[in-house]
């Protein structure tokens, strides 16, 4: 999740602006740039790296003018180069851009307008300058160009725009990209964060989808249709240094928050891309899932959805042992490896064995320009912004999301599989906020326990593991997760009195076995904690989840799990976003 700032006021912009990136640093980024409005022309630099290199490199701090905007970019479409990183200009370097989200139809937005204007970069948000410019050259206001240019664009956004035939203003709008205006005497803020502005003012409003806001002297809130709306200020009860996670005690807690943004964000892909992946995957003789510790678990998810909707049976082997089923691997083989870094050691071994012998490479990852990526035919980006905490998270939703995309459109249900994704997002959003304190309470009874054993059947038995990581990860507790039926083959001998057994049981056609499977615990004094939309009289715990399709309950099991894993780790004293002797990216094998 990249950082965006925009001002108007009496005062110099570049060092507020300045002021304003450096507090957004939090959120990640590869790059940074600034442009300001002065002397009838626009004053821009930018550059790769930190902060205080490129301040240090262009003097960003010194650039004229009391009107500007400001970007700290994390990159999602084009590599990380100057050219790429924001603030972005229409042809003529009058308009200057700012953006955070995914243009999903940027592609066919840039092949329309190649005709008339010049790109200079890979990123999809080059086409908002340009197609303000078009609106701007007509005769519009810069408000009444963002306006109509909103119209055109899908996926979501938060712009900030400035225009040398508009001085002293700024625009933005909003969609499933949060945006706060600020507001003080003789200054005037938007940004994707209260904390870019929290030590000018804290009297902030939100805007909500579909909303536009102008900057001048004052503030007019319009709404998607141009009618002026009317917004009440608040104060934020924040300090500073309280802020810098957004009010979130840990990393850990504030990514797990979001997950159905996340969600959202990853399912905005190309679909010609997502086509012509399907296809790939259908028409390959042999297609293998590789990846490591949490993206192996997506993996083996994803294995179950290409079975189920896609009729195509694949195999997932870990990256660290992939190297040694080189000998099967040949030009028939499709290798779809998932990394959230795409630097990951094992996973590029294998994918490295695996080109030698003439196989397709496709991956999924959140990193533009890794060396994954670079050496994939065909990429799909997570498009979730930076994951600061060690343990993934929503990187995990994210991955999940893109699987399910591959696997609705092998169906032909791609739109369907679409809108079916996103009516789950406000379900997830629902069982944070029914079950958090619960799963403290719950944190807090078993923070005595050193063993943990998580059991499910059919598509939760990945689940299952995934909560058992997490567990291990973060806690420090020994966890074991496995498919329910697998119990009795060895496991059950370390029951005993008190031991905690978490029960992923959905009501769906695993529920009748996996609750058998319970009994066989509890008969040796297992504390059962029951996954579930519906209670049993068998579990001591309950943790309810939603009701949704058996294909979908991934989405919805793993967010307690996840919870639970971190209360567990705040109940023991533990840091969740820097677990010991972990490392976010694996670069070893």
């Amino acid at each position: 999740m990249c950082g965006v700032i925009g001002y108007v006021g009496d005062a110099e912009a570049a060092p507020i602006i300045v002021k304003a990136l450096r507090n957004l640093e939090y959120r990640g980024y590869d790059s940074a740039g600034i442009a300001t409005l002065a002397f009838g022309r626009v004053w821009a630099e930018k550059d790769i790296g930190k902060l205080d290199q490129v301040c240090q490199t262009h003097q960003l701090d010194s650039l004229p003018g009391s009107t500007g905007i400001g970007h700290v970019r994390w990159a999602t479409h084009g590599e990380v180069t100057p050219v790429n990183a924001h603030p972005h200009f229409d042809c003529k370097r009058e308009i200057a851009v700012a953006h955070n989200g995914i243009i999903e139809n940027y592609q066919e937005l840039r092949t329309r307008l190649e005709h008339n204007h010049l790109f200079v970069s890979q990123t999809d948000t080059e086409v908002i300058p340009h197609l303000l410019e078009e609106f701007v050259d007509a005769g519009a206001s810069l408000e009444e160009a963002v306006l109509k240019t909103t119209k055109l664009l899908r996926g979501s956004y938060a712009i900030v725009a400035v225009s040398l035939k508009d001085p002293g203003k700024v625009v933005a709008s909003r969609k499933d990209s949060p945006l706060v205006v600020g507001r003080n005497d003789g200054k005037n803020f938007v940004s994707s964060d209260v904390l870019a502005f929290l030590e000018q003012t804290n009297r902030v409003a939100y805007l909500e989808d579909g909303e536009t806001v102008v900057l001048t002297k004052d503030i007019v809130f319009l709404d998607a249709e141009g009618r002026q709306l009317q917004k009440e200020f608040r104060e934020v009860d924040w300090k500073c240094d309280e802020a810098t996670r957004q009010g979130y005690e840990f990393f850990m807690m504030k990514e797990i928050m979001e997950e159905p943004h996340a969600i959202r964000c990853a399912a905005m892909q190309d679909k010609r891309l997502l086509l012509e992946m399907a296809i790939g995957i259908l028409r390959s003789r042999q297609v293998v899932l590789t990846a490591c510790g949490t993206s192996r678990y997506a993996a083996l998810v994803g294995r179950y959805l290409f079975s189920r909707l896609g009729g195509k049976f694949c195999d997932v082997i870990m990256a660290s042992e992939f190297q040694y089923f080189s000998d099967s691997i040949d030009r028939n083989t499709l290798v779809i490896a998932i990394s959230q870094s795409g630097e990951t050691a094992d996973v590029i071994e294998g994918v490295k064995r695996a080109r030698a012998n003439g196989a397709t490479i496709y991956s999924l990852v959140n990193t533009v320009g890794s060396t994954l990526a670079r050496m994939s035919e065909r990429v799909l980006y997570l498009n979730c912004g930076p994951e600061i905490g060690v343990a993934a998270t929503k990187t995990f939703m994210s991955q999940l999301t893109l699987l399910y995309m591959l696997a609705f459109t092998m169906a032909n249900q791609m739109d369907e599989g679409l809108a079916k994704i996103l009516d789950i997002c406000p379900k997830i959003e629902k069982c944070f906020s029914k079950n958090s304190k619960k799963i403290w309470g719950l944190a807090q009874r078993t923070k005595g326990s050193n063993d943990f054993y998580y059991i499910a059947r059919g598509i939760n038995f990945a689940i299952a593991a995934e909560g058992a990581l997490k567990m291990k990860e973060i806690s420090y507790v020994h966890a074991e997760g496995m498919p329910a039926g697998e119990l009795k083959h060895g496991t059950l001998a370390l029951i005993d009195k008190g031991t905690p057994v978490v029960v992923i049981c959905p009501k769906d056609y695993t529920y009748e076995e996996t609750i058998a499977n319970a009994h066989e615990t509890k008969a040796r004094g297992a504390f059962l904690i029951g996954v579930s939309e519906a209670a049993n009289p068998i579990f001591d715990d309950w943790i309810e989840v939603p009701s949704v399709e058996e294909i979908f309950q991934p989405l919805v099991t793993v967010v307690p799990l996840q919870l639970l894993a971190y209360y567990s780790a705040v109940a023991r004293d533990r840091d969740p976003d820097k677990p010991r002797n972990l490392a976010k990216s694996v670069t070893v094998k």
